[in-house]
């Protein structure tokens, strides 16, 4: 599993997106269950990773299984931690249980 987020280095939400996910993975294990991304939308590689994503605001988090799938998407917040947890739990990408 993969945690992607878009987002930008001058932005407060992203940072504290980008942080919150990695506590949440480092407490998830020791050995992570998914590796986290930063698509830095400032940069040209990163917009045009954004288009091609359909990403229009930051930050927004795409949780993708390991064949590539988007399973979840946040734009414009930071994922609540029951949330992500779900998926963390859920190991494989099965489904967590409420």
């Amino acid at each position: 599993m993969r945690f992607e987020v878009f987002g930008k280095p001058s932005c407060a939400m992203c940072k504290s997106t980008k942080d919150k996910l990695n506590h949440l993975l480092a407490r998830s294990g020791p050995t992570p269950q998914a590796a986290l991304a930063f698509v830095d939308m400032d940069t040209v590689e990163g917009m045009a990773e954004g288009a091609f994503n359909d990403v229009h605001e930051v930050p927004t988090v795409i949780v993708r299984s390991d064949s590539g799938n988007e399973l979840a998407r946040w734009e414009k917040k930071v994922p609540p931690s029951v949330e992500v947890q779900a998926f963390l739990g859920a190991g494989h990408g099965a489904a967590a249980a409420p």
